[in-house]
């Protein structure tokens, strides 16, 4: 498919991935919504499409209020008449060690990063059904499919992403849903920065590998060609998008991989 003059939803699209996602549909005429929790940061998100396109409409939501998704939902099929994509980009890190980490954290990992997604997702699904057509993109994680230490929670949420989304394309396939699943490795923003300590803390400082990164230029050109070549599940990155066919293969091999890394 080309993603050409598309109307596309797209959460996390206040920094990182998600911003420069918009700005590169922007680029390909593509009329916007942008969501995350900060309306400032959206409204920069804007301004920096804004050479590239004129509709793009702002539209704060939270994923780990499931209970408001629905009317914004109804509010995001009203600004353009139709929604083509949806790009569920929005979603919180972690970096803590499960023995030191309050099931506090791991709750919210779960419904920021899983049932804020799926709750979404379901809120459009009748629309796509509707329209015949309609494409779910997921940005997961390679840790959605395979673990790796300080990172249990987001191992588990995005793991649990993998299987509500392959069912999803299973049911729904009859009615021209599609589904394509983003699994990053290490890309350079601020997620490490962001991701969350045992204590529900945020970090607050970079790691060698996120900054040693893809560019995220480099990333969101990768992803747009695994969308418009409709592939079910793309693994973007460096050796860490292609241990998830040694982890395939050889389990007991990446298990002593990662542990010989510097896995923090």
């Amino acid at each position: 498919m080309k993603i050409d003059n598309k109307i596309v939803w797209i959460t996390g699209a206040s920094n990182g991935i998600g911003r420069q996602l918009a700005i590169d549909f922007a680029r390909r005429n593509c009329r916007l919504i942008l969501s995350s929790r900060n309306r400032n940061k959206l409204e920069q998100t804007k301004q920096q499409c804004a050479d590239f396109t004129k509709d793009v409409y702002v539209l704060p939501i939270d994923l780990e209020n499931t209970d408001s998704l629905k009317k914004h939902t109804q509010e995001a099929i009203a600004v353009f008449g139709k929604i083509d994509i949806l790009i569920n980009c929005g979603g919180i890190s972690q970096r803590s060690l499960i023995l030191d980490t309050d099931i506090s954290v791991d709750r919210k990992l779960m419904v920021v990063d899983y049932l804020g997604t799926v709750a979404l997702s379901k809120a459009l699904l009748p629309h796509f059904i509707q329209n015949k057509s309609g494409l779910y993109v997921v940005v997961s994680s390679v840790m959605g499919k395979y673990g790796s230490p300080y990172r249990s929670g987001y191992c588990g949420a995005k793991h649990a992403l993998h299987g509500f989304f392959d069912v999803l394309r299973m049911e729904h396939e009859k009615d021209g849903v599609k589904v394509t699943i983003i699994c990053p490795g290490f890309v350079n923003t601020d997620v490490t920065r962001n991701a969350l300590t045992g204590d529900g803390s945020a970090l607050g400082r970079q790691d060698d590998k996120t900054a040693n990164g893809l560019r995220v230029e480099d990333f969101s050109e990768r992803m747009i060609r695994a969308v418009e070549h409709e592939k079910y599940e793309a693994y973007i990155g460096g050796k860490e998008a292609k241990a998830v066919y040694i982890k395939r293969l050889f389990p007991r091999l990446l298990h002593r991989i990662v542990m010989k890394s510097k896995v923090r």
